[in-house]
């Protein structure tokens, strides 16, 4: 009686397999390969939305003078800049009740017509 073997093939590159039951690749390369693949939808998702907050974290950090530690802007500086307000880390609310948007350690806070108070490390 003959047994059939089911020869596996490579997840990368479909080459047939040699060695251990279990093995799924033929080399390093197409593992690598395969998990870049594989996870590169969601990484550069993550990529997009880490570059986006240090995009933000900058344009609010070159809005504070050096030895400040809060300045004005308005809306339009921020979006000429590239500003997202989409995207923040967190949000701190004062006492007052007034809500902080924060990139990181520089936050702003809504003003009226389009001002906001751009603030370095005022979370507590």
């Amino acid at each position: 009686m003959s047994e059939i073997v089911d020869s596996k093939t490579c997840l990368a590159c479909g080459k047939p397999l040699q060695g251990r039951i279990d093995k799924k690749f033929c080399d390093d390369y197409c593992r690598n390969t395969y998990n870049n693949q594989t996870k590169s939808a969601s990484n550069n998702l993550v990529r997009n939305i880490n570059n986006a907050l240090k995009k933000n974290r900058n344009i609010l950090e070159g809005i504070v003078p050096e030895g400040e530690v809060m300045a004005k802007a308005h809306r339009d500086k921020l979006t000429q800049g590239g500003f997202q307000f989409r995207y923040m880390t967190h949000t701190y609310t004062n006492r007052k009740g007034n809500i902080y948007y924060y990139c990181y350690d520089y936050g702003y806070l809504p003003l009226e017509n389009d001002w906001f108070l751009v603030v370095k490390g005022r979370e507590e």
